[in-house]
């Protein structure tokens, strides 16, 4: 049976072009710096978002925590929305490696208002962290991909400088964010010190996250990442996966994002389904059930061949991306349909 996996991007595989980019990589120690490929992926990627200097780091998990750590230090605070990756889906990095807390923010759709920031930051009083840093989501994964207008996003920004906090993006789908708001992904990331955006989503690289910002804050994440274990040696070859990706994976996904519209329309469409199609603005589609419970459905989803995520107890999410083609789409929405009937 063929399977269609919507359970995440993350399962892009490297196309036949990228493995033979990955394969003929020249190669060096990149702990001592002297691996080219990496050395010219970071060159690249803080060029292309506008920042002195970036990083090459395992995963969007540890970019997000470097990108903490250099922000705010032990006993601090740091802004983040309630439902962000950071706060819910890094197993507690920052407090546990870090010893920074975390300020939790309502928000409706993943978008801080400039007085949520100010809000949320503690008056001086001994009882209280200092509060040091702000983080953003973008695009927002438990809000259903959305993309943060970047007036907004700037508004935010600006707000949280003027009260002196550091900013960290969490720019995991930074190219899709791009791409929804029509915003150049220079502008998105000048909202921000430090930004951090994955290879191994969207893009279709097999691994990988790149840390930009100052040259300054990404010498202190590179120690930051020695101590974590990040260190890696010749690791060209997922260099120069980063590389084609940036060259030959961003304009691509603007597919992923029509694929997922004509999911969500479909979907809208089934009985039983409740979709929120103004929040379908990337490559994720999140619908709530309201006749079966998720569990059982996304079993017997599976059952005939389409995978899914649970997004907590009545929610489910669908992410198109790199080898998900429109055929899949409507085999997915015919499985979904039979599925509920």
């Amino acid at each position: 049976m063929a399977i269609v996996d919507l359970r995440s991007d993350t399962l892009t595989m490297p196309s036949a072009e990228m493995r033979r980019a990955m394969a003929d990589a020249e190669l060096g120690d990149d702990v001592f710096g002297e691996d080219p490929t990496v050395n010219r992926l970071q060159e690249v990627a803080a060029e292309r978002l506008g920042k002195e200097a970036a990083l090459f780091v395992a995963s969007g998990t540890m970019g997000n925590l470097i990108g903490v750590l250099v922000s705010a230090r032990k006993g601090e605070e740091i802004i983040a929305d309630a439902d962000s990756h950071v706060f819910l889906s890094e197993a507690g990095g920052a407090a546990a490696l870090g010893g920074i807390q975390v300020m939790p923010v309502r928000t409706e759709a993943g978008v801080l208002t400039p007085a949520q920031v100010a809000d949320a930051i503690r008056t001086e009083d001994e009882h209280h962290p200092r509060t040091a840093a702000v983080t953003f989501e973008d695009t927002h994964n438990y809000h259903g991909g959305i993309a943060w207008p970047l007036e907004a996003l700037r508004a935010a920004s600006d707000e949280a400088h003027q009260n002196g906090l550091a900013v960290h993006l969490d720019g995991a789908r930074l190219f899709n964010a791009a791409l929804a708001s029509g915003a150049g992904v220079d502008q998105l990331a000048a909202c921000a010190d430090t930004v951090s955006f994955c290879l191994s989503k969207g893009l279709g690289a097999p691994a990988g996250s790149v840390l930009c910002g100052p040259a300054e804050s990404i010498a202190e994440a590179r120690r930051w990442r020695k101590m974590l274990g990040g260190g890696m040696r010749e690791i060209g070859m997922l260099g120069a996966a980063g590389l084609f990706a940036l060259d030959n994976m961003v304009d691509r996904l603007a597919e992923d994002h029509a694929n997922a519209r004509t999911l969500a329309e479909g979907l809208a469409e089934v009985g039983g389904v409740k979709v929120d199609l103004s929040r379908v603005q990337t490559n994720l589609v999140i619908f709530e059930l309201e006749s079966m419970a998720v569990e059982p459905f996304l079993e017997e989803c599976t059952r005939r061949g389409v995978r899914g995520g649970a997004v907590g107890r009545k929610k489910v999410r669908f992410v198109t991306h790199y080898g998900v083609n429109p055929g899949d789409v409507q085999e997915a929405l015919r499985v979904v349909g039979e599925v509920l009937a």
